[in-house]
């Protein structure tokens, strides 16, 4: 029987199976569930138990306005229907659905990198210049010596920082597993998070610094001087002054954590960004879609 095979992270393949109970059940991990969510005699055959085994996000379940409903776990199948039986698909089924699932991995791949480019944007861009502004109140000797820290993530090669961190996660999990308050699976999303966080903040520290050491600081003392609390003077003195620099550093973060595939690719558990996903589909041929 012809099926159309669609993994987890992967491009759709098109797969001959033998027609019996066991060869789905092996295909699929599990007891076969069939959904019928098209209007096309095909059926969508997946493991019953996909979300409660934990198995990896695969793919969305819509309805005709685009709108996802449902999510379907682990590797499941597109098989044709014969009144009450499962069959081969068409050569026009096997293509319109390589292609509905192809297109659904790039734009699923497109909208988890830009939530986690801007979220992760933010959240760098809000340490990175708080660190800033604390870096500057130190010492000359202080500032030498954490400035000098904070370029070690920028000059090491990405795959070092990206095995690096896959390691600290990895270790966090063996931790994290003899203590019930903790999770001990994290690897995916907030793996992917902590590790653009942690790559973007050198690069805000490095913006916003040159501007910080240009602004005079009788400002901020005139600010004080004329009623205002220290709160009031940083948010309305200092901030100002420093925000076109905190916007560069926003803007650079945002293009590296799309660009980014090194580091990404070493922690992104069951996930995947857009180059990730890029990355996947020139492994077999290179399609103009890419």
């Amino acid at each position: 029987m012809k099926v159309l095979v669609v993994r987890p992270m992967e491009m759709p393949e098109v797969q001959e199976i033998d027609h019996t109970l066991s060869a789905m059940q092996e295909l699929v991990g599990g007891t076969i569930q069939a959904v019928y969510p098209f209007d096309d005699p095909v059926a969508l055959v997946c493991n019953d138990e996909g979300k409660l085994l934990g198995l990896p996000w695969n793919r969305a379940l819509t309805d005709d306005h685009g709108v996802p409903y449902d999510i379907v776990c682990g590797t499941f199948f597109v098989a044709g229907l014969k009144e009450d039986d499962f069959a081969s698909l068409t050569e026009q089924q096997i293509e319109k659905y390589k292609d509905k699932y192809s297109n659904e991995m790039i734009l699923s791949a497109l909208g988890l990198s830009l939530v986690l480019a801007l979220v992760s944007s933010v959240v760098a861009t809000v340490l990175g210049t708080l660190a800033t502004i604390g870096i500057n109140s130190m010492s000359r000797k202080s500032q030498l010596i954490i400035n000098n820290i904070s370029y070690v993530p920028v000059v090491n090669p990405e795959i070092i920082t990206g095995i690096s961190l896959m390691l600290l996660f990895v270790a966090y999990q063996r931790f994290a597993g003899g203590l019930d308050f903790l999770p001990d699976s994290i690897m995916g999303l907030p793996t992917l998070l902590i590790a653009h966080i942690a790559f973007n903040v050198p690069y805000v520290i490095f913006n916003v610094t040159p501007k910080l050491k240009q602004l005079d600081i009788k400002l901020y003392e005139a600010a004080l001087d004329l009623g205002c609390d220290p709160k009031q003077a940083f948010f309305k003195v200092i901030l100002p002054e420093i925000s076109p620099a905190i916007l560069s550093a926003f803007l650079i973060c945002l293009t590296y954590s799309i660009d980014d595939f090194m580091i990404s690719y070493f922690n992104c558990g069951t996930v995947e960004t857009l180059p990730i996903a890029i990355y996947s589909m020139t492994r077999k041929k290179v399609s103009p879609e890419i």
